[in-house]
């Protein structure tokens, strides 16, 4: 048995196809929105392509997750529960949930995953889901180290973190800036970002600090590098953030962190959940597809810049600085670097991001269709590489076992023995006179060459070893039949894939780590209110898309501040608040908690400033 620390490697996939590339990629485990309740509703999959993703999955003893993680309304929640029993049959390995009224019965033995928007901070909330029955608590983004090492000395229940993706602004479930302004939930899953739109900003005295910047937009994570730092602080499941990206980002960043996590599991001794190997066509590379540049976030303390203030799109890879601009076309240093098709961007002198495809590379030059706002001395970028994309859209990657073969010769003939590792045996046999080589080393060499051409099997060669009292002469057609009907009476003997684990969640009375519950808690039913007042709650308020007033109440949570970011910051001293304004007029107050070094926006119910401008 093994008993060394597994890691996982979790990848998103917004349908069946994708899901498939991630596993092919080589992810230990797939997470996937069902039909309905899924924190990203446009990426909603049938049972029926559920079902044909885990069959796939499972070959390779990889999971599938599949995400129901709203709150629901109480005509909602019989409906939850049942989609959640047609998962289970479909061979879901975990639901990964938000709502607790599904702890309060009704559910099929499928092991539970807690979702980020349960807000997972604290060592005494990760402790309390623990004992309520979960499996797995996915930790919100924005811990450090620090405070994971913590979690993890008080828990025993295994720790899923985000190391590489989008990052909202606001603490998972803790927004609700979407829903105030416009009904759209992002606990229902109906974000409507605003995070991304473009702010101005201003102090209490109407002083302008910034106009027209993207100010709550974060930058994306990438802990490539921090992977040993993770597996050192308890994290067992490494998740990719992207339920909604195609399939080439899926294919290059499941494959990019596959390579990484097997350098820190081959440094640390740590073993993989999943069987076979991943054989990727193409190199990855996370700069070659979508990306608002790159950030470690929170994980080594409070750094001053995690955003991206001038856009939310993708930017891409630096080229250099363009001259000598005329006549739809500039020169470029290292031009040879872009092709036709490749797209480029730019920033125009009024600061907004703009694109071109370029049409033709030749002499130094470039030309590309649309440069309007260029000037000489312009940043260019490049955010379509056509020829990386063309090979990872061609060749993708392949998954493949482990085969060792053993090639002996007994009394009536010769025989091929072959296993896997999925702890399959097979063996084929060659009946009949054994004829001596006549040039031994050629002959050795055919028996080699031929017995280790797998082409488009499933299995990969990891090790031939030839034990004959002799060389023979063997045909070549004859060792091609041996090497097929081994294969394939291995594929016969590779048996069932074990069995899921299966949970029972038991009503327990572990006390909640709060007695009260403000419309943050999203308690949207009654049965969740049940789940919460058995566990020593004793109030509890609105959820926002109940109705609750949310005038005074914080619409984002975030410890991301935009004093820091500014430097305006006053090392904990009180502050005063600021005053945010989106284009279409809508005015916020942002608050600073600086003992806690936490930002928090409300909606700004003040009366703006009149104009007394003499006219």
């Amino acid at each position: 048995m093994n008993n060394k620390k597994t890691l996982e490697l979790l990848a998103p996939a917004k349908d069946l196809a994708t899901g498939i590339d991630a596993v092919n990629c080589g992810a230990d485990a797939v997470y996937i929105g069902a039909e309905h309740f899924g924190a990203r509703a446009a990426a909603g999959n049938t049972l029926a392509d559920i079902e044909k993703l885990a069959a796939y999955a499972h070959k390779y003893r990889a999971k599938v997750y599949a995400a129901v993680n709203t709150i629901f309304t109480d005509e909602e929640l019989p409906r939850a529960q049942k989609l959640i029993h047609g998962l289970w049959k479909a061979g879901a390995d975990a639901a990964i949930i938000q709502d607790m009224g599904l702890l309060e019965g009704g559910l099929p033995p499928i092991p539970l995953i807690a979702s980020t928007q349960t807000h997972n901070t604290t060592p005494e909330k990760v402790l309390f889901l623990e004992k309520a029955g979960f499996k797995r608590v996915i930790l919100a983004r924005e811990l450090t180290l620090d405070e994971i090492k913590a979690i993890r000395a008080k828990t025993t229940v295994e720790l899923e973190f985000f190391v590489h993706g989008a990052l909202c602004v606001s603490y998972s479930g803790q927004c609700y800036l979407s829903c105030a302004q416009g009904g759209r939930s992002g606990n229902r899953g109906e974000c409507a970002q605003p995070c991304r739109k473009l702010y101005s900003l201003k102090d209490d005295s109407g002083e302008v600090l910034a106009v027209n910047k993207h100010l709550l937009s974060l930058k994306d994570l990438n802990l490539s590098r921090r992977l040993g730092n993770l597996a050192d602080a308890g994290i067992t499941s490494f998740k990719i953030e992207g339920r909604l990206k195609d399939r080439d980002y899926v294919r290059n960043i499941t494959a990019f962190y596959r390579r990484e996590l097997d350098k820190v599991m081959a440094k640390k001794g740590y073993s993989r959940p999943s069987l076979g190997k991943s054989f990727a066509a193409f190199e990855p590379n996370p700069a070659k597809t979508f990306n608002r540049g790159y950030t470690d976030f929170f994980l080594d303390g409070n750094p001053v810049d995690v955003a991206s203030p001038d856009t939310p799109k993708f930017v891409g890879e630096p080229l250099g600085r363009v001259s000598d601009i005329k006549n739809g076309s500039f020169r470029l240093h290292n031009s040879e670097r872009l092709h036709p098709g490749d797209g480029i961007t730019f920033f125009d002198k009024d600061g907004t991001l703009s694109g071109s495809l370029v049409n033709g590379v030749k002499d130094g030059r470039v030309r590309a269709d649309n440069l309007k706002g260029m000037e000489n001395g312009t940043d260019v970028y490049r955010n379509l590489d056509k020829e990386f994309l063309r090979s990872v859209e061609r060749d993708g990657a392949k998954r493949k076992f482990a085969l060792r073969l053993e090639f002996s010769d007994y009394e009536g003939g010769l025989e091929l023995k072959a296993s896997d590792e999925r702890g399959a045996t097979a063996s084929a046999k060659l009946r009949g006179v054994k004829t001596p080589a006549e040039k031994p080393e050629a002959a050795l060499e055919t028996i080699k060459k031929q017995l280790s051409k797998l082409g488009e099997t499933d299995f990969y060669l990891e090790e031939l070893e030839l034990k004959l009292s002799k060389p023979f002469f063997v045909p070549v057609s004859a060792l091609n039949d041996l090497r097929r009907e081994a294969l394939a009476a291995l594929e016969q003997a590779s048996g069932l894939v074990p069995e899921r684990e299966e949970a029972k969640i038991l009503p327990t009375e572990h006390p909640y780590p709060e007695e009260i519950l403000d419309h943050t808690g999203n308690v949207l039913n009654s049965r969740a209110a049940a789940f919460y007042k058995r566990h020593g709650v004793k109030e509890i308020g609105l959820a926002a898309e109940a109705g609750a007033d949310l005038t005074d109440k914080p619409l984002m949570v975030m410890k991301y501040c935009l004093r820091r970011r500014l430097g305006l910051c006053k090392k904990g001293k009180e502050v005063e608040p600021l005053r945010l304004e989106d284009s279409e007029g809508h005015r916020f107050r942002l608050e600073f908690d600086c003992a806690r070094c936490v930002m928090k926006l409300y909606f700004d119910t003040t009366k703006p400033e009149e104009d007394d401008t003499e006219e």
